[in-house]
């Protein structure tokens, strides 16, 4: 076994999750990656835990997905919350082959399954308390949508998993601190112009605990206070589609206007519920080994210089207001390579071209953080 698996299983368990003596943890695994299965199984044994094992595939999901009907789903939805419930924390993670494999699945199926199972099942995780954390096994279809080879995208892979996420979670507190009292933000950029407010909600930081790989800090904007328009510069995958080129325009925090390399089809995506056109979280990204988007929203998200404004559910732990079945990660880069853009709090300018500017928050830009 790559010993480099390892090492990625115990930050897994004992960094990410905590596990320890008598904890029960679900290993959750999707079309392959097996050796992680069996040093993740090993490792929480190591601690004194009980793992238990789910096996999945993305293309059995896709046959279930066409055909499902809603006391399926609901009953699928009760037993698999039930086992969760059990369980202390949990490690998720897939090895998808490809990632368009669901985009012939009618919208509405989807749609159906987000609302019955996956939504229920990830809110279930977050009030049981169950410790829990997410991530993807690297494929050559990763290392292709990162242009990379599947050596170059392992070694890149391991680096940017195993960083040492306890230094970035205390590199984060000054900017905690800092969005936690600002009231109005601006963003600037090339086709972007957006004002908000965050005022009363509080900042998370995303230091390796939740996601693998991570480097975010995320609040909500104030629900009706979007205005403007924003220009997303990193292609995303929804429901199978990749979608390119995706401008929004906001009045009172709604979306009014939608376009993108498919405009009917973005709007029928962003129709599926009354918060769909609402926005759930504000990020910005930190993590200093990701440079350039893959199409992966675990990895994109967390691009150094990067922010993302996300359509959709609010999470309970910054809560706006906004509900959805929807929560789309998109991602817009403002590092000089991809445009430059300024982020301004309450009329002073905290990050341009992609790097943090006053001086306590210096620490998070990448040649800091490495």
């Amino acid at each position: 076994m790559d010993p480099r698996v390892e090492k990625l299983a115990r930050v897994l368990v004992r960094y990410s999750t905590r596990v320890g003596a008598g904890d029960r943890v679900l290993i959750e695994a999707n079309d392959g990656g097996e050796d992680l299965v069996r040093a993740l199984v090993r490792e929480v044994y190591a601690t004194g835990g009980a793992p238990f094992v789910w096996l999945g595939n993305s293309e059995i999901e896709r046959e279930l997905a066409l055909g499902c009907t809603e006391e399926q789903l609901k009953l699928r939805c009760e037993a698999d919350a039930m086992l969760m419930s059990r369980m202390q924390a949990t490690i998720r993670f897939s090895a998808i082959r490809n990632d368009s494999e669901l985009a012939d699945v009618p919208p509405e199926r989807m749609e159906l399954f987000a609302r019955l199972y996956d939504d229920p099942i990830f809110d279930a995780i977050q009030k049981s308390g169950v410790r829990w954390c997410v991530l993807r096994y690297p494929t050559p279809a990763m290392a292709q949508a990162a242009g990379m080879s599947m050596e170059g995208f392992r070694d890149f892979f391991y680096e940017v998993c195993t960083m040492d996420y306890a230094r970035m979670d205390a590199a984060m507190d000054p900017l905690k601190a800092l969005m936690e009292r600002t009231d109005r933000v601006h963003i600037v950029g090339p086709g972007t112009d957006l004002r908000f407010s965050i005022a009363g909600l509080p900042a998370i930081k995303c230091a390796g605990d939740c996601n693998i790989p991570d480097g975010e800090i995320y609040t909500a904007p104030v629900r009706d206070s979007v205005e403007g328009v924003i220009r997303y510069n990193a292609p995303s995958i929804q429901d199978g589609f990749t979608y390119e080129g995706v401008e929004l325009t906001f009045e009172r925090g709604r979306i009014v206007k939608a376009v993108a390399n498919d405009t009917v089809r973005i709007n029928k995506v962003f129709d599926m519920d009354a918060g769909a056109r609402y926005v759930g979280e504000f990020a910005l990204g930190v993590n200093p080994f990701i440079s350039k988007p893959m199409k992966n929203a675990l990895f994109d998200e967390k691009i150094a210089g990067s922010f993302h404004f996300t359509p959709g559910m609010s999470y309970d732990d910054c809560f706006n207001g906004n509900r959805s079945a929807l929560h789309w990660d998109l991602v817009c880069i403002q590092t000089p390579e991809m445009g430059g853009g300024e982020i301004w709090f309450d009329d002073v300018l905290v990050r341009r071209d992609g790097r943090f500017v006053p001086e306590e928050l210096q620490c998070l830009n990448p040649e800091n953080l490495r």
